[in-house]
């Protein structure tokens, strides 16, 4: 008779080696009571041995889970691998779930592409909340009326809405993991009313993001409340983007006159390595002219010249606790709010007085 390793092996396999009833190999497999600790050392020792693995399907059935967790992300799959803010995100909440042997079920929608794609998002979210191919979900990029979040509550599908604002409470299902981006406004408009700084210029991401919003609000009220003025000016987080928004909000003006900004605040990374190219194009010394901050730090801002003054957060450690606080939802546990901590200035050559 062939042994069990020469195929696939089956629980079966393993109960009829180990004199054991299926029953019982089950239960040691799958961690559940009604074994002894030593009967489990048993089945799995021998399980490794034959190179046993459980079936995911089968799993999932008996368990009437899928072990998957879903991400939608309404980006440029091709800007994905360059944007270092997402790439940091998604290995703090993997790190989390692959230690608790969960999959994860990404999604990227092209917003380039025509007006329909939010709706194709959507329909994204409903058909895996719809057909439980995922336990929870992780949502990211929040704006005013938010479709997503009642579509989950519907499908009673927990799920974290990560870099909420503040003054979002948790819910039934719902956790939130929150971003306070008046503290960080505070602490890049200080920092520049602090070097003689009058004037500046916010390079955002889109506006219809509800965290956009909140920067370009904070930015405006602390430059007020300092005596400063702002121009705006929104930007789609490429570095192309960032560089044609950076000469728009230059146009025309002469440094050293009234309505020139002495300082640019870029809404991300990308964004501020664009600009400060197109700064060096248009010959303006960089930081003696004109000073250059990011909002997100990265490798990116030490790979140029002058290094990019940046505020640092620690973006894995946000996607740690999004997917730890998922979790806890899907086990049952309240919802909760938990407040990201804010972003230390990385001081750098592009930041000088005004």
């Amino acid at each position: 008779m062939a042994s069990a390793s020469a195929g696939k092996v089956t629980i079966s396999d393993l109960a009829r080696r180990l004199g054991m009833s299926k029953a019982s190999v089950s239960y040691a497999l799958n961690g559940q009571p009604g074994v002894s600790e030593s009967t489990r050392a048993r089945v799995l020792a021998l399980a490794g041995e034959l190179g046993w693995y459980p079936s995911s399907s089968a799993r999932a059935l008996s368990h009437s889970r899928s072990d998957t967790v879903g991400i939608v992300l309404y980006r440029d799959p091709a800007q994905i691998g360059v944007e270092t803010f997402y790439m940091s995100i998604l290995a703090g909440i993997e790190g989390v779930f692959g230690v608790h042997g969960m999959n994860l079920m990404l999604r990227m929608v092209d917003p380039r592409t025509d007006s329909i794609e939010r709706t194709r998002e959507l329909a994204v979210y409903e058909r895996w909340a719809g057909e439980r191919r995922v336990d929870g979900m992780i949502i990211f990029d929040h704006v005013h009326q938010d479709p997503r979040p009642p579509l989950l509550q519907k499908f009673r599908m927990p799920h974290v809405r990560l870099g909420a604002g503040v003054e979002v409470g948790p819910a039934a299902n719902n956790s939130n993991l929150t971003v306070s981006q008046d503290d960080d406004t505070a602490t890049i408009v200080q920092a520049l009313h602090a070097r003689g700084h009058r004037r500046i210029a916010f390079v955002s991401g889109p506006l219809e993001l509800l965290h956009e919003q909140a920067k370009s609000a904070g930015i405006t009220a602390h430059a007020a409340r300092l005596g400063m003025s702002v121009v705006l000016c929104p930007s789609d987080y490429s570095a192309h983007d960032g560089g044609t928004a950076t000469i728009a909000v230059l146009a025309g003006l002469k440094p050293r006159t009234p309505d020139f900004p002495t300082a640019v605040i870029y809404g991300n990374d990308l964004m501020a390595v664009g600009g400060l190219q197109a700064l060096q194009e248009l010959g303006l010394a960089v930081p003696r002219q004109v000073s250059v901050v990011s909002w997100d730090d990265s490798m990116l801002c030490t790979l140029v010249s002058p290094a990019v003054a940046a505020l640092a957060r620690n973006v894995g450690e946000m996607g740690r606790n999004s997917a730890q606080m998922l979790l806890e939802l899907m086990a049952g546990h309240e919802a909760r709010n938990l407040q990201s901590a804010a972003g230390v200035l990385q001081l750098r050559g592009s930041l000088g007085s005004a």
